[in-house]
């Protein structure tokens, strides 16, 4: 017997009480993405609530069952069989704002935070915590509640607890001093969920398991199709026969739901997916008659032809509008398709020309293009999209409401003099998407032939300046030097910018050869770009910074910039991303003044500045290049006076006799880039087997051109290891070619895991970052176990703060036949914790398509 009723966190929390999340429950594992869908929800509902105090947001259930363990007298004790990871996730939520309210508004809210919804007051240990999560989260989650300097590690919980404190940083705003007490009110009485609490003696594990085994639910789509058709009890088999069946033949599945949700997104941005039955048929309810729900059946029709043109731009007739929409659809932005189809509307209802459709998708490409040069690609790009159609101005033509929208309030739609500063500075490489920066260089190619069309399939980009510079890069860059300038710092601020980057065929791969060689091998490529490089006597600062002047007028006058009366007024510093970055930065790593400057496109000694005079979250974590505490350190709060070095060492970097802390323990430029949210790609993604034969040749081909016949010789020995234990090879589509050592493919009922990718360029890749998603090794303790088992190898050493990232180990270790034969018997041991029992996958055939 069980009893359901609806509730809020407030209701579940307040008094004295405690739920334990039992043993058989999985740890805490929810993923960033989460994360992020449920603090839109929660966004959203905050603003909702301005208007209707009422509002609410429900998140699902929360199963319970009373402790069978007697506890002191007055504390209800329960245990959680379903929903800990939501219950979790909120009081980690809590535990954030608790934090930044009583470090920005009083520091009361610390005690009355804690005591309402995180501790009983009264109580000790055991029943201390209102929450108990598993035993394996339990050191992570108390570093939460009890803001101890492990708070934030690299850990599930951890990295939640970092992504809600650095968007809490992130909505706050200065001069709305309501704003984050809305948050934690939205949080709090406005998300609904309903408590199943079991009565004592009833089975929890049982109940446990049939709430996880459930089958195949109706999409949206499914339950509106049923709505639709039961209003319509004579006419259905006509309107089936004649109007849903193509409809339902034109779209699959999928597209079919996403059509739905994109007509609600034209009369409100806000609208998600998961309110399309909902909404629809609110709507719908107000409609009389079967006349009026077949003309609706009618209009879904019609949009859905529209929708099959924006998912197939090769369908559409008129050429112009073709290309605009093949290039958006190249770009690969979703949010853009509910505009897209309301200008496509708009053509067919003769109330925009087709040159005004072209002219607006002209403008949101430019919109693209320029958020991408000055390092703001994913900044509220979907809010904003989602927006337009209904917040442009309706007595504009289309093409000028979509510009005069893009360019009013803080959409980072750069302006001229924005994108002549940012490529100077801005690390083009590290934003966005990989296939949205190739496809920039791309475009500025194709504007320079005039019928000749670019190959697009076999471009990649190219640093000219290399990554791994050698001695005679080194002493070319060091020419440049200022007396106060040191080589690193200079090279990060220089390598990822656009002026440094050009494009390459497959036979082009120049790695960090000379210049002179590149020079030469430019010189025969029929590629424009790289005309003016191979002109250049030499390839310093000066020449660098030349071409991204030149590139920036060249996507000046391709991509125009918004309404310039109505510009931008956002700094030319990007602090914000600095703010989230090292918000993000996990406790126990460090990185540098230059990375930080080198990510946002300043310099060393203003970013120094900005630490010392405004608060910014683990500003202690930045440190001069060699690892050591700036001399001229201060926090920005004149009363605090701990030493830096003192808090480092209590959050877990080690440090040397001479004060440098661990070299491995440092976030490089692009893992900060991940931390901040710059560079959408989550990993490279693997050829398929077709086309794997010629991606391993030119796989081969740059490994040998890139390294030594040593490291060559070990690298295809651990590739001969992998396959011997039964893994496999595949290849990446990037701009280097790169190996991936699979343990599963992406049809496995698993789904896909490989431990590793290899890049000629000289990198041996642990994927952390996919591990955390993929069964086993979503779990955190095998990770760690195989983190430690790969410190084992002779010169690796893979910091504990890393382990949510994709450090590598450089393959010149490989080298060392120890080392090699060392990093294979842990690949085995991989391979073994990746495949499940061999009862449950007796009839799985793999497929790879």
């Amino acid at each position: 017997m069980v009893a359901a009723q609806e509730t809020t966190l407030q209701k579940l929390l307040e008094g004295t009480k405690q739920y334990r999340v039992p043993l058989y429950q999985r740890t805490y594992s929810w993923s960033e993405h989460q994360c992020k869908r449920l603090w839109e929800d929660i966004k959203k509902l905050a603003d909702d609530r301005r208007a209707d105090p009422a509002a609410t947001h429900f998140i699902g259930s929360v199963v319970l069952a009373p402790s069978p363990e007697i506890g002191p007298v007055g504390v209800q004790e329960f245990l959680v069989v379903d929903g800990q990871q939501r219950l979790t996730t909120l009081s980690i939520l809590l535990c954030a704002i608790r934090d930044h309210r009583a470090k920005t508004e009083d520091p009361k809210h610390r005690g009355r935070i804690e005591q309402l919804y995180l501790i009983n007051q009264f109580e000790s240990d055991p029943h201390r915590l209102k929450l108990v999560p598993t035993q394996a989260d339990r050191d992570a989650y108390l570093a939460c509640v009890e803001s101890t300097p492990q708070v934030g590690g690299s850990d599930h919980v951890g990295s939640a607890y970092r992504f809600f404190a650095s968007r809490l940083m992130e909505y706050d705003d200065v001069e709305d001093p309501f704003d984050i007490a809305r948050i934690e009110n939205a949080v709090i009485t406005g998300l609904a969920l309903v408590a199943v609490t079991a009565q004592a003696g009833d089975n929890v594990y049982r109940i446990f398991e049939s709430l996880n085994n459930t089958g195949l639910q109706l999409t949206q789509a499914d339950l509106l199709r049923n709505y639709l058709f039961m209003r319509l009890p004579t006419r259905g088999e006509t309107v089936y026969k004649s109007l849903w069946f193509p409809l339902q033949d034109t779209l699959n599945r999928e597209d079919l739901e996403l059509l739905f949700w994109l007509d609600l997104v034209q009369r409100n941005g806000r609208a998600k997916q998961t309110d399309i039955y909902a909404a629809h048929q609110l709507r719908l309810n107000a409609m009389r008659g079967e006349a009026e729900i077949e003309a609706e059946v009618r209009r879904f029709s019609h949009l859905g032809a529209l929708l099959k043109i924006i998912l197939h731009p090769e369908s559409e007739p008129d050429p112009e509008v073709r290309r605009r929409l093949t290039r958006l659809h190249a770009w690969g932005a979703t949010t853009v398709y509910p505009l897209l189809l309301h200008l496509l509307d708009r053509r067919a209802q003769g109330t925009a020309t087709a040159a005004q459709v072209i002219a607006a998708m002209r403008y949101v490409e430019s919109f693209f293009v320029r958020r991408l040069v000055i390092g703001r690609a994913t900044a509220n790009v979907n809010r904003i999209l989602m927006s337009i159609v209904t917040e442009m101005d309706a007595k504009l033509p289309v093409d000028e409401a979509v510009r005069a929208y893009l360019s009013t309030g803080r959409k980072h739609y750069a302006t001229d003099a924005q994108i002549r500063s940012s490529t100077r500075t801005i690390p083009f490489y590290l934003n966005g998407r990989a296939h949205q920066r190739n496809l920039v260089l791309q475009w500025l190619e194709e504007a320079h032939r005039s019928k000749e069309p670019v190959a697009a399939d076999t471009l990649t980009i190219e640093h000219v300046l290399p990554q791994t510079p050698t001695a005679q890069w080194r002493q070319m860059l060091n020419d440049d030097l200022g007396p106060d300038e040191n080589f690193t710092d200079v090279h990060e601020s220089l390598v990822h910018t656009i002026g440094n980057l050009t494009l390459t065929g497959y036979n082009s791969e120049l790695g960090n050869k000379p210049f002179d060689a590149k020079k030469a091998a430019l010189a025969k490529s029929p590629i424009v770009l790289n005309r003016d490089i191979a002109q250049q006597e030499r390839w310093g600062r000066p020449e660098i910074q030349a071409r991204s002047e030149a590139l920036a007028e060249q996507i000046i006058s391709l991509w125009p910039g918004p309404v310039e009366a109505s510009r931008d007024n956002d700094s030319d510093v990007p602090w914000d991303v600095m703010n989230r970055a090292l918000a993000e930065l996990p406790a126990g790593s460090w990185t540098t003044y230059g990375d930080v400057a080198a990510l946002i496109g300043s310099h060393p000694v203003p970013v120094g500045t900005r630490l010392a005079n405004h608060p910014v979250p683990n500003a202690h974590r930045v440190l001069q290049t060699g690892g050591t505490v700036s001399p001229g350190f201060r926090w920005p709060d004149p009363a605090r006076t701990d030493d830096p070095l003192d808090l480092l060492r209590a959050e877990g970097v080690e440090f040397d006799g001479s004060g440098r802390a661990a070299p491995e323990q440092r976030i490089p430029l692009d893992e900060l880039a991940q931390l901040a949210g710059l560079s959408t790609d989550d990993l490279p993604r693997p050829r398929s087997p077709r086309s794997s034969a010629a991606h391993a040749e030119r796989f081969n081909t740059q490994l040998a051109q890139l390294q030594d016949p040593p490291v060559v010789a070990a690298v295809q020995a651990v590739r001969d290891g992998w396959t011997a234990l039964g893994g496999r090879l595949l290849y990446g589509t990037g701009d280097e070619t790169s190996c991936f050592l699979i343990a599963r493919g992406k049809d496995h009922r698993l789904g896909s895991i490989w431990p590793a990718t290899i890049y000629p360029s000289g990198k041996f890749e642990i994927v952390f970052q996919h591990l955390k998603n993929r069964m086993p090794f979503d779990d955190m303790a095998l990770r760690e176990e195989f983190r430690q088992r790969l410190n084992k190898i002779p010169g690796v050493s893979i910091a504990a703060a890393r382990i949510g990232l994709r450090p590598g180990l450089r393959l010149s270790v490989l080298a060392d036949p120890a080392a090699r034969e060392l990093l294979i018997e842990q690949l085995d041991w991989f391979y073994q914790q990746a495949q499940p029992p061999a009862e449950d996958d007796a009839d799985e055939g793999e497929q790879l398509s």
